[in-house]
């Protein structure tokens, strides 16, 4: 069966939108390459990418049009993932644990989508890849997009002004002085083995700032939403940590839902019973590491852990680095 690489509506609608606003024959271009005309009610549907390319090059020349990649980028939010993604990340209790999700959904964006995260001493790296395209030209239109998401996932621990110390390209490009001036202090790389952004590797495990979700109505439920049922039982898990977590079944009965609902709601904004726990466990955890003194072991207890050893492994899994080097950087920072 052949494959066809497909990308989301969604990231044609800035180059577009850019199109459109200097009068060009937006219309015609995507009919030339057999995409749709009308794409505003399509975003989350799904268009062939290696057509996609084509259309965003010739666009490029034929209207004059510099940094074209630049400025659709320039156009897009976090909030034009898809929604289960950012919900993901939303309730991600750290950076580290948002870009795992982000990782494993990057395929729903583009259906050759690599997403992966590398460490380098100090730093760490978020790549992208797009499968088979290595040696295309003009791949830069996409992988500014690419390097953007990432920006802004970064953007939903570090807060709306962080900038990374380099952005990288795969492709042969270097943009130009007017477009590095809008990115002051940062180092601009092509030719690379993905296209990448790095950050320090204490910022994976910021914890979250915003809750940037817009949930969907689900009108053929009754009761809460998977968003609500997350938010009420977050606010009240952490008053059980020391004193014996409820089974799911029985955080089921207080929500209100039967069991089965409770996780197919769960399941609704991709999280589970132990995701959710892991997460309350963890801002416990972090809040007194980062405003008390007390010893690791105690907060441990109080984090609803029998085996310090245990939540010593949880807590690296989820921050990137153990509790004693999670209060020593916060303490720096």
């Amino acid at each position: 069966m052949a494959n066809i690489p497909l990308t989301r509506c969604q990231f044609l609608l800035p180059f577009v939108g850019i199109l459109d606003d200097t009068g060009a024959p937006t219309s015609s271009l995507l009919a030339k390459f057999r995409l749709p005309s009308s794409l505003v009610d399509k975003s989350d549907l799904y268009v062939p990418l290696m057509p996609a390319i084509r259309f965003m090059e010739t666009a490029r020349r034929s209207q004059g049009i510099e940094e074209f990649g630049f400025l659709a980028s320039q156009r897009l939010h976090f909030s034009h993932m898809r929604e289960k993604t950012r919900a993901l990340i939303a309730h991600s209790p750290t950076l580290l644990v948002a870009l795992r999700h982000a990782c494993a959904w990057a395929p729903r964006e583009d259906t050759i989508l690599s997403m992966w995260i590398e460490h380098d001493d100090d730093h760490a790296r978020i790549c992208t890849r797009l499968a088979g395209t290595n040696g295309l030209l003009h791949m830069e239109h996409l992988q500014w997009i690419q390097n953007i998401f990432s920006i802004h996932i970064v953007r939903q621990f570090a807060g709306p002004d962080w900038m990374p110390a380099t952005i990288a390209f795969e492709a042969r490009y270097t943009p130009r002085p007017a477009t590095q001036s809008l990115w002051p202090n940062v180092r601009f790389l092509s030719g690379q083995h993905a296209a990448w952004i790095d950050l320090p590797i204490s910022h994976l495990s910021l914890s979250n700032r915003r809750k940037d979700v817009s949930p969907a109505p689900q009108a053929h439920e009754d009761g809460p939403s998977g968003y609500d049922i997350v938010e009420l039982v977050k606010l009240m898990l952490p008053s059980y940590l020391d004193d014996g977590i409820p089974a799911l079944a029985e955080v089921a009965e207080m929500a209100g839902v039967s069991t089965r609902s409770f996780q197919r709601k769960l399941a609704h904004v991709g999280l589970s019973y132990s995701d959710l726990l892991d997460t309350v466990r963890y801002e416990n955890a972090s809040k007194l590491l980062r405003d008390t003194d007390s010893r690791i072991i105690d907060i441990a207890f109080s984090s609803g852990y029998t085996d310090p050893a245990h939540f010593s492994r949880a807590f690296r899994r989820i921050a990137g680095v153990a509790p004693r080097q999670f209060r020593e950087q916060s303490r720096l920072g």
